[in-house]
């Protein structure tokens, strides 16, 4: 029979805080509940082409399953729903220490860095370090996902092109969960199509012959005259610090991740956005009072949805539908 905890566990999730009645669920089901939810990550990882992330999340299952330094960083979170990704974000302050330099014997199994792949091996180093210093992960599992991936840009610049050729108006951009705001800045990038364009030709992050069963207009074009974005804890991409954090939560392979994530970074350098620090509930109803004749009002988020409380979702869509029953023809909302 497995032991129960007599304080309640408080963990965070965003700016909020949970207080776990642990009294009510047993260690062993705390276990059982981590280990589905890296298992339902690993479905991720393996579908996403990252099998060193795969094999790994099996090496921290199986970790999970011994009162070692695995467990005691994890514990205090193992409760949590799939949704607050507690699994990427360990794996994110893994890939921190290793893109930053301070576990080279650890770098030699990460694929980002030229390693072998041997996720066993790496699983050993990992439960070395945590021996010694756990303060670098359990920092890094405070801090809600900041996976800014620019792979989602074509995407958004496809409902861009899409909302600009309805509307023909030049666009105010609006993004809820920027992180980095490396997707705000999509139209310094290069989409292509069999032939036809959109975008900043000459960049070196280009996306091309992506599209099937259809494209958007690029010869129409979409101007974005005026953008900005919101974040709990936003991050300066311009930064070292800032950059090393956006690269942790790229996976170590394919590579074609890192290679788009460092033209991005380099492209923020020189492309400024705002980046408010603010909630989203709040946040979006201030800018959609904020309306200018001749352009259209664009709100867009990219794979944040799924980590926002119920209410702040629910705020957000009131505004949304509130907003659009008020808009106007010369000044639309998308």
């Amino acid at each position: 029979m497995s032991t129960q905890p007599t304080s309640p566990v408080v963990h965070p999730i965003g700016e909020h805080y949970k207080v776990a009645a642990v009294d009510r669920m047993s260690i062993q089901d705390m276990r059982a509940n981590f280990i589905e939810n890296i298992q339902l990550q690993r479905l991720g990882f393996r579908n996403l082409g990252s099998p060193f992330y795969d094999r790994l999340g099996h090496e921290l299952a199986t970790a999970i399953l011994n009162d070692g330094p695995v467990w005691s960083v994890l514990a205090p979170f193992a409760d949590a729903p799939f949704e607050d990704a507690y699994v990427l974000r360990f794996f994110a302050g893994i890939h921190k220490l290793v893109l930053g330099g301070s576990a080279p014997s650890l770098a030699a199994h990460f694929p980002s860095m030229g390693g072998d792949g041997d996720a066993r091996a790496a699983m050993a180093v990992i439960i070395e370090l945590l021996e010694e210093s756990p303060e670098a992960i359990r920092d890094a599992l405070g801090i809600p996902p900041q996976t800014n991936e620019v792979g989602r840009s074509p995407a958004l610049a496809s409902g861009l092109l899409e909302i600009s050729g309805h509307t023909r108006m030049p666009i105010h951009l609006r993004e809820i969960g920027s992180s980095g705001g490396l997707n705000l800045r999509l139209d310094s990038y290069w989409y292509e199509q069999d032939g036809e364009g959109w975008g900043a030709q000459e960049s070196p992050l280009r996306f091309e012959n992506l599209w099937e069963g259809g494209t958007p207009t690029f010869s129409q074009g979409a101007e974005i005259v005026d953008r900005r974005g919101c974040d709990r804890h936003p991050i300066d991409a311009t930064s070292p610090s800032g950059a090393l954090t956006l690269l942790s939560y790229v996976w170590p392979e394919p590579q074609e991740r890192f290679v788009r994530i460092h033209h991005a970074i380099e492209i923020a350098r020189r492309t400024p956005v705002d980046i408010d620090e603010a909630d989203a509930a709040t946040w979006v109803p201030h800018e959609l009072s904020e309306r200018s004749e001749g352009t259209v009002l664009v709100i867009m988020h990219s794979v944040v949805w799924q980590y926002l409380e119920l209410e702040t979702a629910a705020a957000i869509t009131e505004a949304m539908l509130e907003a659009g029953a008020k808009a106007r023809p010369d000044s639309p909302l998308g």
